[in-house]
């Protein structure tokens, strides 16, 4: 993606009462490192059956795009595959599929879902869309918009869970429907324009929820798109091989005005030396497994090196959220997490404490270490990262 530009895509959502597998099923993968695909698909009813149909459905449409094929393609590939119910004359899976690329041109097709809403600002855009149909889908219908979207704009795909939570109750007869779900989202953005992606998708199922009076009468899901200029992390973690470079090494955040951390007593101690710098431990982070943090004026994190580095891997790779310790690589993972753009600068001197200087340099731990969170950030989070030897 380009460096003005960052997509952060996030989903939260609720199960049925009563039902500990959920029905509707989110999808999301970065195809070409240019474009990047989201899929919410609704099963017919609830639990194991309807996850199961959910997931055959995004499945389906996630290999089609990656496969290059266009978005009404598979939609129409999609819509052949799907059975009808033979008693209700519908889908056995209702799908929303988002696709939006570098040149922020977006392109939404939908079968049986709300409709997506676009926001840009606070205020939700008109966008027309275009109906598809085919004589083999037996009144099925397709709904297919393209859309220029700017810096700024959230796109909204959302299931029947929330349009229709609240049906049936004193205060809410017919649902919530689109209007109230387009009047909330407004608010909120109005009153926290920076919202993230993953905090206003919460936000929407929890209204949702608070519509059912905390028992939900169907699975509630919404994934939020995000367009906004990219937060950029830079981590700063072993010494340089060659002392020479210590000052290249640290000049890296005399003037960054991003996000920083670094990992690394000694890294901390070059830091210290070459910036003119003082750093100071935060006794109220000691903990009896990860080492304790420290302070430094200008930059956002200073822990130590391989054992913080390598807790807080296990942290991203488990997805554990609710931790109220905030140790060092909670903390770490939490800078991580919010920012879209990290820039890992990795000394290569072998630090003698740890390992064998012998043994060859793609088994040093710091830097394996440093591959395996690459890899989960930008896998599993979607996250862009690069990687620079010293």
């Amino acid at each position: 993606m380009s460096r003005d530009l960052f997509i952060e895509i996030d989903h939260c959502r609720y199960s049925k009462h009563d039902h500990p597998v959920n029905g509707d099923v989110t999808l999301t993968r970065k195809i070409n490192d240019d474009r990047i695909v989201s899929i919410l698909c609704d099963g017919l009813g609830s639990g194991m059956e309807a996850n199961v149909l959910a997931t055959f459905t995004a499945s389906m449409g996630i290999e089609y795009m990656e496969e290059n094929l266009s978005i009404n393609r598979t939609a129409e590939l999609i819509m052949d595959a799907l059975p009808l119910c033979p008693s209700r004359k519908i889908s056995y899976s209702t799908f929303t599929i988002a696709d939006v690329d570098r040149n922020c041109q977006l392109r939404v097709i939908e079968h049986g879902n709300p409709p997506f809403f676009v926001f840009r600002n606070d205020k939700p855009l008109n966008v027309e869309n275009h109906e598809l149909y085919r004589p083999r889908w037996q009144n099925r219908k397709l709904h297919y918009a393209q859309f220029t979207v700017a810096i700024g704009d959230r796109i909204i795909l959302i299931s029947d869970g929330v349009t229709q939570s609240g049906t049936g109750s004193k205060r809410l007869p017919m649902g919530y429907g689109n209007e109230q779900t387009m009047q909330f989202i407004s608010q909120t953005i109005m009153s926290q324009p920076d919202i993230s992606a993953g905090e206003l998708s919460r936000k929407i199922c929890d209204i949702a929820l608070f519509n059912d009076c905390f028992y939900a009468g169907d699975d509630i899901t919404c994934t939020v798109i995000y367009l906004r200029k990219p937060r950029i992390c830079r981590i700063l973690t072993g010494p340089p091989l060659d002392q020479k470079r210590d000052q290249d090494f640290s000049d890296l955040l005399r003037n960054w005005r991003g996000h920083c951390a670094v990992c690394g007593g000694t890294t901390a101690n070059i830091i210290e030396r070459e910036l003119n710098k003082k750093s100071t431990v935060n006794l109220d982070s000691i903990d009896e497994v990860v080492p304790a943090t420290s302070t430094m004026e200008g930059i956002d994190l200073v822990t130590e090196g391989c054992i913080t580095l390598s807790h807080c891997a296990r942290l991203l790779e488990s997805k554990v959220t609710d931790i109220k310790k905030k140790n060092g690589a909670v903390l770490l993972r939490d800078l991580l997490l919010s920012s879209d753009i990290i820039e890992f600068y990795v000394g290569t001197r072998i630090n003698q404490a740890h390992q064998d200087p012998d043994l060859p340099i793609e088994l040093d731990i710091r830097r394996n270490t440093i591959k395996n969170i690459r890899s989960i950030l930008e896998k599993e989070y979607l996250k862009e990262t690069s990687l620079r030897y010293f």
